[in-house]
């Protein structure tokens, strides 16, 4: 009997123990996240949203309004945020509908509203003319800016989404091959909007990498109160995108008007039409891999053909959709030397 007893005290303990390492590492995430939230983050309300951002580097320089993809927020950059701004960019990340910390829109809404809320932002922080970028759907809401916005962008950056319609490939499927491919989305892998934890804590630690040795401050970005006691991570966003199942994400494809703002806009979105008067510098940044989800390397090289003193394309091989993470050293080069190319022979226009 004493063994049992001794066995449970230990286990306890243990368990004590246990909670004891987990607070710590929150509270010092959340110490470190509102310290930085304080030096680069803000609110803007915008017709739309209440829209969060982030700030780096000197208003003076060259701005870079990021956005940012799916399911992700301002805070993608991080890793390498200081590197740019060494690069010489006064760096500028929002978080749109849903995203990070800022609210859903109250009306149905399309990337053509961020880009809205881009142009709102600027005339905000005094800024007339500004670098458009961002990766896979943040590349889209760039080319909407700049059909929106043209005399306001310096130049784009597209990491891997904005370049070629999202919808190419799909289409080029018959129908029994398409209905195969979008039902085998494994849309249940996410963290879904119907995922609640007891806690922010725990919700915090669904997240978390103990292989990680930094504090991952951050990943609280991803994470929103939506009840008395209810957390979860990124929620309402498959409502948002229309992803909630596979007959959404195929209506997307083939009946594009039949779909809220968010998605159609994205599907119908064309850039041969975007670009037909192209007259700023484009930086198209294109990972290439076995498992490419957008392999358009044969049209980002025939726009590149159609435009050869004002895109460069920058192929990524054997590199996911995420070159941001996957290769920074050469994201940061690569766009370095697009801000370089920027300034001498774009900037006096």
């Amino acid at each position: 009997m004493k063994y049992r007893i001794l066995f449970l005290l230990i286990l306890f303990t243990n368990s004590i123990l246990a909670q004891t390492y987990e607070d710590g590492i929150y509270l010092k995430a959340k110490q470190k996240f509102d310290s930085y939230e304080n030096q680069h983050g803000d609110f803007l309300q915008t017709q739309n949203a209440n829209i969060h951002y982030l700030t780096w580097g000197n208003p003076s320089d060259i701005p870079l309004i990021w956005s940012h993809g799916s399911f992700s927020n301002g805070y993608e950059l991080l890793h390498i945020a200081e590197d740019l701004v060494a690069a010489g960019y006064y760096l500028i990340a929002l978080d749109y509908y849903g995203h990070g910390q800022s609210s859903l829109a109250s009306e149905d809404v399309s990337l053509y509203h961020v880009a809205d809320d881009i142009y709102f932002l600027m005339n905000h922080l005094n800024i007339g003319k500004a670098v458009i970028g961002g990766w896979s759907r943040g590349g889209y809401i760039s080319s909407a800016f700049y059909d929106a916005y043209p005399e306001h962008t310096l130049g784009l950056i597209l990491e891997d989404g904005g370049s070629v319609a999202t919808n190419l490939n799909y289409h080029k499927l018959d129908l029994d091959s398409l209905e195969r491919l979008v039902t085998s989305f494994d849309v249940e892998s996410y963290i879904k909007s119907d995922t609640i934890f007891r806690s922010e804590k725990e919700a915090f630690f669904s997240l978390y990498d103990p292989q990680d040795s930094l504090a991952q401050f951050q990943l609280l970005a991803w994470i929103k109160q939506v009840g008395m006691d209810e957390w979860a991570v990124n929620p309402n966003l498959f409502e948002l995108f229309h992803h909630q199942n596979s007959v959404n994400i195929l209506n997307i494809i083939l009946r594009p008007t039949n779909t809220p703002l968010f998605a159609a806009s994205m599907a119908m979105m064309e850039p041969k039409i975007i670009f037909r008067n192209l007259n700023i510098p484009i930086l198209i940044l294109d990972p290439i891999s076995h498992q490419d989800l957008f392999p358009f390397e044969k049209e980002n090289e025939n726009l590149k053909l159609k435009y050869p003193d004002l895109i460069t394309l920058k192929k990524y091989y054997d590199t996911g959709h995420n070159i941001h993470s996957e290769r920074p050293l050469q994201f940061v080069q690569d766009l370095h030397d697009f801000l370089k190319l920027v300034k001498s022979k774009f900037l006096d226009q």
